[in-house]
């Protein structure tokens, strides 16, 4: 008995424990229910398939899960429920009891100041001129869209909202939309960080963003998206907004980039008649945005292995004062050994349509003089003055070294007077280059250019026709030995990417000419191939090629071996 006593003395607070345990499992792991009851079995199918919560772990969940069940049913058009409350049915239970009533299928929101409104008029239904129609099923997505137009009107804080809600009739509810803030937002200021000397005049003439502009997030992310099309700077990130009280402050993120270039190559073949080799070359310093203007300046310099001199120097001043009008200037000197001395002087007044169309207009004056020898009837002294008018589209290959620009297209013309001995004749003159370069994928490509030029005129002096011929227009051809009135060439590569930094290359050229002094007609053909490769110094690039004249038989002695190097500092 004492054996008895001493072993429930020991058990007794085992089993007070374990039952304290069960008990306490019991009341702290309980958890609470809820069931949404209808005033019908259909409704309580409705209310079934909404898919709410029915577990929780406390009453406050529990209670928040049932506001947001009332405005989701709401949403399904169920204007008119009605909420009788949260009744406890058991320790566990909760139970909501929710008449759903009529289902609505159609709200008629009434709004003069919206229908005016050409984006609302394209994007929604409006009846009979008087208000807009909208499916309930599709109301949200619609106030949405609704308060985003709204938003790009100036408001980005529109909020709106249904007042005055009531019924039509058994499928539909008229409202009407109240938005929270009507006053339209506008660009106060402009910072630009990263490059704080970014031009304030392509702030306001290229990207075309304005203090006291209507703001509209969308628009001013496509604007410095223009950026691409610069090659001195970029965007490095999106613009953002600070917003006060009574201000709108607008923040451009710009990069300046490394614009300068200098291109150059070294060209040799045989003479012809003596069998030695000779050497050609050029040299083009392509200064961009040294001055922090946008401002151009470009030098370019050949001498060929036919005793030719060129010497061409561009200035390009875009957004004079501020205002939307740039000029550019050029000087073009031109020497045939000493037969005769050409000069060429140009002005244009520039308009830059958007970041990809420019057009200009302006004046030229030509001057050729004859170095040695007697004038006659092919080779003269003569002036021209000439007026011209130029369209040109440049599009960029987003930061892409081996090949920066993807398409250009440019057309020259002029029209005036060129006088000789006292007599003057009426001339026009037509150039064209474009290019464009076609993605097959990643690896493999086709460039294709045009470059064409056709004077007219009742009749010619050799030292005014087009010359050309080379690296730059058909190659396998000594540099501009072609000389013709009426020219076109065809150049032609299918490139294949071997790495990011070096690709390989075929040369198929073509060319047609016409020069009236000589009554030559001639078909032209250059073929090779080539490679380019990116190095440290610049984009290196090497070409093997031949050329045909018509008929002729290929002679492996005309065959040249061209290098180019382009470096940007």
């Amino acid at each position: 008995m004492k054996n008895l006593s001493l072993l429930m003395s020991k058990l007794l607070p085992l089993v007070f424990c374990f039952l304290a345990l069960c008990f306490s499992t019991t009341i702290f792991g309980q958890h609470l229910h809820l069931n949404l009851i209808g005033k019908n079995t259909k409704e309580n199918r409705i209310l079934d398939s909404l898919d709410y919560q029915k577990k929780f772990s406390d009453f406050e969940t529990l209670n928040a899960e049932v506001d947001s069940t009332l405005i989701h049913i709401e949403r399904l058009g169920f204007y008119n429920r009605e909420f009788f409350g949260l009744k406890k049915t058991n320790d566990s239970t909760y139970s909501a009891k929710i008449h759903l009533n009529n289902q609505y299928q159609w709200i008629q929101i009434n709004s003069k100041s919206l229908l005016d409104i050409p984006s609302i008029q394209k994007e929604f239904t409006i009846i009979e001129g008087n208000y807009l129609l909208i499916p309930i099923y599709g109301l949200e997505n619609s106030l949405n869209r609704i308060s985003e137009i709204l938003s790009r009107k100036g408001g980005p804080f529109f909020k709106i909202r249904l007042v005055n809600i009531k019924r039509l009739n058994s499928t539909t509810i008229t409202a009407e939309i109240s938005s929270s803030e009507n006053a339209n937002r506008r660009i106060d200021k402009i910072l630009v960080k990263g490059y704080e000397k970014f031009p304030r005049s392509f702030i306001k003439n290229y990207l075309r963003i304005r203090p006291n502009q209507s703001f509209d997030i969308n628009k001013v992310k496509s604007k410095t998206r223009r950026m691409e099309n610069l090659r001195w700077a970029k965007s490095t990130k999106d613009p953002e907004i600070l917003f006060t009280a009574d201000s709108t402050i607008l923040y451009i993120y710009v990069e300046k980039n490394i614009s300068n270039q200098f291109d150059g190559f070294l060209g040799f073949g045989t003479d012809d008649d003596s069998g030695k080799l000779q050497f050609d070359g050029y040299l083009n310093l392509n200064l961009l945005n040294n001055l922090n203007y946008g401002e151009s300046f470009e030098l370019y310099y050949k001498s060929d292995e036919s005793d030719q001199r060129t010497f061409d120097v561009k200035i390009a001043l875009p957004y004079l004062f501020g205002s939307p009008i740039g000029i550019k200037t050029k000087l073009n000197i031109f020497k045939k050994d000493s037969t005769f001395l050409t000069s060429e002087q140009r002005a244009a007044v520039v308009y830059q349509i958007n970041n990809k169309h420019v057009i200009s207009a302006g004046l030229s004056s030509v001057k050729s003089d004859l170095l040695e020898g007697t004038e006659t009837s092919t080779l003269n002294d003569f002036k021209s003055t000439l007026y011209n008018v130029e369209y040109s589209f440049d599009e960029l290959n987003d930061y892409n070294l081996l090949f920066p620009v993807k398409t250009r297209f440019n057309l020259f013309s002029e029209i005036g007077n060129r006088e000789v001995l006292g007599k003057s004749t009426k001339q026009t003159k037509f150039t064209l280059e474009t290019y464009k370069i076609v993605s097959l994928n990643y690896n493999n490509s086709i460039f294709g250019r045009i470059t064409g030029g056709y004077l007219i005129s009742d009749n010619y002096l050799e030292n005014e026709l087009f010359r050309f011929g080379g690296i730059n227009s058909i190659r396998g051809f000594k540099e501009n030995t072609l000389i013709a009135n009426l020219f076109g060439v065809l150049n032609t590569e299918y490139r294949y990417l071997l790495n990011p930094g070096l690709y390989v290359h075929t040369v198929f050229d073509a060319a047609y000419l016409e020069n009236s002094l000589t009554n030559q007609k001639e078909k032209l053909i250059g073929f090779g191939a080539g490679f380019g490769l990116l190095t440290k110094a610049g984009l290196l690039k090497l070409s093997y090629s031949g050329s045909k004249v018509n008929n002729q038989n290929i002679n492996l002695s005309d065959f040249k071996i061209h290098i180019s190097l382009n470096a940007s500092f």
